[in-house]
Parts: C-alpha cells; sequence; structure tokens
C-alpha cells in the first residue's frame, strides 16, 4: 500500500508495514527525548518575533515545553525539522559521522541536522521558537464549523458517519492532513461499513473533507514498533488490510465513491470494488507502488487490467502514472467527472433521486451482478497482501523508502 509522510503527492502515500515502525519510532523520539530540555520549566504561551530581536535562553526552553502541549499532531515533517533546529540550537553544527543507508531513522535525523550547515545557535533557536510559536497559534485557532448533519459527531474525529435521505455518508475527515489514512481509521471505516450493510439506508457513499478525497496512508500509523519487530508489523499489516479490502468486497449494498479532489494510493485502488464513482474534475488519481519497491494493493491487480485493458492498467500499477479525471473515466475507472463548481450539489441531488429506488431490487441486483466474481476478488485480495507483506521486509522496499525519506529531509 501507499503510504505518506503526506502522500505521494502532497500528502504521498508510503508503504504500510515497512514504513510503519520507522514513522513510530521517530515520532517517538521527536516528540520525546530528543525534543526534551533537561530544563523543566513551566510551558508559556509564546508569541511571533522578528528576526532581529534575541531569542533568550528561557525562550527556547519555553517552546521546548511547549511542543509536548501542543493539542494536534503537526505531521512528520514538522517534527524532522524541529529535532534538527534543537540539534543545531544546543550542540551547533552536525558533528557525527553519516550513518548507513539502511539506518533509516538515524540517516533521516542526521540528513536533516547536516542541511541546517553552519547556522549559528543564536538563529537555530530563533527558528525553533518561530516555529514553535506558529504551531501553538495554529493550534488554538477555532476550527471551522461541521456542516449541520455532522455535528453531531465528536469534535476531532478523524471519520464523520451521518445517515441522511436515505444514504449512509462515510467521510473522511483529516481535511489538514488531506484525509491521509490512519491505522484507526481502517479499523473505524470497517466498523462503518458492517455497520451501514445493516441499516435502513439505501445507498453507502465513501467521500473526503476539504480539497483532497484521500492521499493515502499516514506515517504515523504504527506509533510503536511491536516486540516481534518488523516481522509482525509486516504479518498485522498484512491482516488489516485483507480485513478492509475483504469488507468492500461483500459488501451488499451499491457502494459509491464521490470523489471530491485528488486520490493516491489505497484510496485509488479500491475504487474498482465500488459500484459508481462519481468524480470532481479537480480529482487526479495516482498509485506510484513501484516508485517505493512496492505492489499493487485493493483487488486492482484483477480489477484494473478488466476495467480499462492490460496496458493502461500496467502504466498505472507498474509505472505509477497519474491520470486527470477526465483520462479515468475515459478508461472506465470514472463513472461520470463533473465541474468542480457544482460538483457537490449535482451528485448529491443525484444520490438523493437513486436511494429513493425500492432498496431491495438494489441489492439483488447488485448481488447478481458480483457474485460470479466474489470468490475471486477474495483470493486475489489474499494474493495481493500475501506479496506486500513480503515487499514490505525486502531490501528492494527498505532501499526505495530510505530515499524517499532522506529527499524528505532536506528542509
Amino acid at each position: 500500500m501507499a503510504s505518506g509522510l503526506a502522500p505521494y503527492g502532497p500528502s504521498r502515500p508510503c508503504p504500510w508495514a515497512a514504513m510503519a515502525g520507522l514513522a513510530g519510532r521517530l515520532a517517538r523520539r521527536w516528540c520525546s527525548g530528543l525534543l526534551r530540555s533537561p530544563t523543566q520549566v513551566p510551558a508559556l504561551g509564546l508569541h511571533a518575533r522578528s528576526p532581529a530581536m534575541r531569542t533568550s535562553q528561557k525562550d527556547f526552553n519555553n517552546a521546548v515545553n511547549q511542543v509536548k502541549l501542543l493539542k494536534e499532531d503537526p505531521g512528520n515533517e514538522v517534527k524532522l525539522k524541529l529535532y534538527a533546529l534543537y540539534k543545531q540550537a544546543t550542540e551547533g553544527p552536525c558533528n557525527v559521522p553519516k550513518p548507513g543507508m539502511l539506518d533509516f531513522i538515524n540517516k533521516t535525523k542526521w540528513d536533516a541536522w547536516n542541511a541546517l550547515g553552519s547556522l549559528s545557535k543564536e538563529a537555530a533557536q530563533r527558528k525553533y521558537v518561530d516555529l514553535v510559536s506558529s504551531l501553538s497559534a495554529a493550534s488554538e485557532s477555532p476550527s471551522p464549523k461541521a456542516p449541520a448533519a455532522d455535528r453531531k459527531q465528536p469534535e476531532g474525529d478523524s471519520l464523520v458517519v451521518t445517515s441522511e435521505d436515505g444514504i449512509t455518508t462515510i467521510r473522511l475527515n483529516r481535511p489538514t492532513k488531506k484525509n491521509a489514512l490512519t491505522t484507526q481509521m481502517y479499523h473505524d471505516i470497517i466498523a462503518a461499513l458492517q455497520a451501514a450493510s445493516k441499516d435502513e439506508s439505501a445507498i453507502t457513499v465513501l467521500t473526503g473533507s476539504g480539497n483532497y478525497y484521500c492521499s493515502g496512508n499516514d506515517l504515523t500509523n504504527f506509533t510503536q514498533l511491536p516486540a516481534g519487530g518488523p516481522e509482525e508489523m509486516a504479518r498485522s499489516g498484512e491482516v488489516l488490510l485483507r480485513d478492509f479490502v475483504d469488507c468492500l468486497i461483500d459488501f451488499p449494498k451499491p457502494l459509491v465513491a464521490v470523489v471530491n479532489g485528488p486520490a493516491v494510493g489505497i484510496s485509488v485502488t479500491i475504487l474498482g470494488l465500488f459500484d459508481v464513482v462519481y468524480a470532481t474534475d479537480r480529482a487526479t488519481f495516482h498509485t506510484p507502488f513501484s516508485h517505493l519497491g512496492q505492489s499493487p494493493e485493493g483487488c486492482s491487480s484483477y480489477t484494473f487490467p478488466k476495467i480499462m485493458g492490460s496496458s493502461k492498467a500496467a502504466e498505472m500499477l507498474l509505472f505509477g502514472k497519474k491520470l486527470t479525471a477526465q483520462e479515468a473515466c475515459a478508461q472506465g475507472l470514472v463513472t461520470e467527472v463533473f465541474p468542480d463548481g457544482t460538483f457537490q450539489k449535482e451528485v448529491w441531488a443525484r444520490l438523493k433521486a437513486y436511494s429513493k429506488l425500492p432498496p431491495n431490487a438494489m441489492r439483488i441486483s447488485k448481488q447478481i451482478i458480483r457474485n460470479r466474481e466474489k470468490e475471486k476478488l477474495h483470493a486475489v485480495n489474499a494474493e495481493e497482501s500475501s506479496v506486500l507483506r513480503e515487499r514490505w521486509l525486502s531490501d528492494e522496499c527498505m532501499n526505495a523508502v530510505a530515499s524517499f525519506l532522506s529527499r524528505k529531509a532536506k528542509l
């Protein structure tokens, strides 16, 4: 699967299990011991300063404490920048040997620190304090009000499920992270689909909040490496992936993807399992598996060639060609493309009309259409998941991931 610091696009997806341990350890270290000041001072509100103002040691110590009080995860790229600035501010320019290529974590940190060059300690302190100030201000800003139908959801939920007008809507709700998927979101989507399969709605919709549909997987998917190490992480990733895709294969009602923006990785590969896919003309579809030494998932190795032909599918799945919404529609992956300005209005008006059709008739019709291939799809899913588990532990995948992280570390 593709996952990402942000995904491959602006939110670049990165590998599921192989990346998970790296992301977890990086996130845990950046936000704890490696960023912790030995001086324990009360956390104070921080305010932006002009570059000319001198940063005191007290300001710097307060900033270090303030990092631990941030209400929102600032993301891996920002954590890495904080780490590099902290090292520069406390120890000066990078003065340790460069770690080996396969020492992913330490090499990524070394690259970030080394990229700061001869930046003075005082300048690094000032940049650190200013960065924390901006993060603190952003986390305290009031979030925009959710749509009326969603206000009953607890604030901060990364998945919003509503049922209205005969439609159950599962909305990815991490717009600031381009709706990148966390491990918990996979479990929540599975639970939401299982509930939707039994509720009174006629149609189920998957869509995203904000400008993105979904940017693939979030690198913080696995925050702790299990006792069994990377092998156990890969095994659990295989099981979760297989269960998630199996749930889509078995879903009994009409399943519609409302693609409100760019889609990357797993959010693209599963589209062949949906009954209808509507997209804004602003959407793009990207599956850059080979870039990270990985292989397809979501039954796309079977559904894509069947939908668009072998050569077009290979161009996407092997070479990572990004499709526009119009190209995806022409190749059969997307049902219809709408102008972005009228996308929401037109799509939801149509879905509301469809939801008034006899629900049992739609379920039975889907069963007739899909049943012949269910066994095949489950077999493909199991094979893809097993192959991915092997890929996540391969040297090729690890080297591709290390190269990706090194490029991201150049701040």
